[in-house]
């Protein structure tokens, strides 16, 4: 076993293994976060380190410069996806590990962030202790998860998994008509390296919460077992514009009115599928936008997630039955256009219970938790065993540049994944 005198880690009696106790840096780790939140930083305290822009360049740049400290071998796929590989005793399918560097225009230091540094801290941490894995171990930056200036969401780890085609993301185009296979190149972020679903032996992404729950029950560590499905869709109403005056309640096309009742529906949808269910309408235009004038129509979107398959699928039915009964009521023609269908995501059970044994080992309170939001580890874990921990932060708020996470839970959060990774990966003896 590789790992000198100097180094070695004290022994737990509890689990007869020399790595018990052994932790990444806090310090160490807490300044890798604070130096790439200097790029892309907004005066509030966040960053805005948007896919593909400049800023975006400048994060690849630092993490890849890091890497290449440690003795990384970097490699970058044809949709600008970041490897980087400590090798193992055998060359073979790496433990894999990582999350994103992009952020919202108002994002948090942390989102995404986190566990691409966490990663980065486990091949120092395995470096400062001489200690060779049977598997490689690899950490990785998947590009453009966070889909705000190139729709969808997660577009990196779908390109490399399958799930998204690739000649189809490089023509999606931005609020500016530049389309994301410009941007790849404006900032030299495409390449020509080929890796492969088959190099992942397992896959760990450890993220910040983006919800309450960790803090609200005093948890530390959130042992992610899956990930609710999603089903997005854009809807038109089409009613009558009319004079706000003249014209009888009862005689209006009012496309804002049944909008309002659809917001209503969708709600109480949620509402009766808990405690998974969710429902949201996040945008919403009425035209002509005047005040005296009857809005002739409406666009908007729906947002429904659930973590039984079944239950998504009934409330996506009753949802279309609800629209097509208030337009009729209302005299609305309407378009219902589906924009995203995700799955739910149930993570590997040898994953998810590396995840648990390492909290375990390390003393740490957790949980078993569902993630509600989307990630990366959603498309991997389609193609390879996955699984993904949580560490809170504060007020479960996220995509906000007030997102916050204490250096303890970050520092949690990266020792349970290093434990993790010794799991999956393996020791040289």
């Amino acid at each position: 076993m590789t790992v000198t005198n100097e180094s070695r880690p004290s022994e737990d009696a509890a689990t007869g293994s020399v790595f018990a106790a052994l932790h990444t840096d806090s310090d160490r780790l807490w300044q890798a976060l604070m130096e790439m939140a200097k790029i892309g930083a907004t005066p509030k305290g966040g960053v805005n380190r948007q896919a593909l822009t400049e800023l975006d360049r400048q994060g690849r740049e630092l993490f890849i410069q890091w890497c290449r400290a440690e003795g990384c071998t970097i490699r970058v796929d044809r949709i600008g996806n970041v490897f980087a590989r400590r090798p193992g005793r055998v060359d073979g399918p790496a433990v894999m590990m990582g999350s994103h560097l992009d952020s919202q225009p108002t994002g948090g230091k942390y989102d995404g962030c986190f566990g691409v540094l966490a990663g980065l801290e486990v091949i120092r941490t395995l470096n400062a202790h001489n200690i060779t894995t049977d598997a490689p171990v690899e950490v990785v930056a998947w590009t453009n998860e966070e889909g705000c200036r190139f729709a969808p969401c997660m577009m990196g780890s779908g390109v490399f998994t399958g799930e998204l085609d690739f000649d189809t993301m490089l023509a999606r185009t931005d609020a500016e008509g530049a389309s994301a296979g410009e941007a790849l190149d404006a900032i030299h972020a495409r390449g020509s390296d080929n890796v492969s679903i088959d190099e992942i032996k397992a896959y760990f992404e450890p993220h910040i919460e983006q919800g309450p729950i960790l803090e609200d029950t005093d948890t530390t560590i959130g042992v992610v077992i899956g990930a609710l499905g999603q089903k997005w869709f854009d809807l038109t109403l089409t009613g009558l514009e009319a004079h706000a005056g003249p014209t009888p309640m009862h005689l209006r096309r009012d496309a804002l009115l049944g909008a309002a009742e659809i917001i209503q529906a969708l709600n109480h949808i949620a509402s009766e599928h808990a405690p998974h269910g969710r429902g949201t309408v996040g945008c919403i235009t009425a035209h002509p936008g005047s005040r005296n004038v009857i809005p002739g129509e409406v666009t908007m979107t729906l947002d429904m997630r659930h973590w039984e398959p079944e239950a998504l699928a009934t409330m996506s039915q009753t949802l279309a039955t609800s629209i097509a009964n208030i337009s009729e009521r209302h005299g609305l023609d309407y378009t219902l256009t589906p924009t995203a269908d995700f799955a739910p995501e149930f993570f590997d059970e040898r994953c998810v219970e590396a995840v648990r044994r390492g909290a375990e080992r390390l003393g740490l309170s957790h949980r078993e938790i569902i993630s509600g939001a989307g990630h990366d580890a959603i498309f991997i874990g389609r193609v390879a065993p996955a699984a993904m921990i949580f560490i809170p932060c504060k007020d479960g708020i996220s995509h906000n540049e007030a997102e916050s996470a204490t250096p303890e839970h970050v520092h949690a959060g990266a020792n349970v994944l290093l434990h993790a990774v010794l799991d999956a990966a393996g020791v040289a003896a």
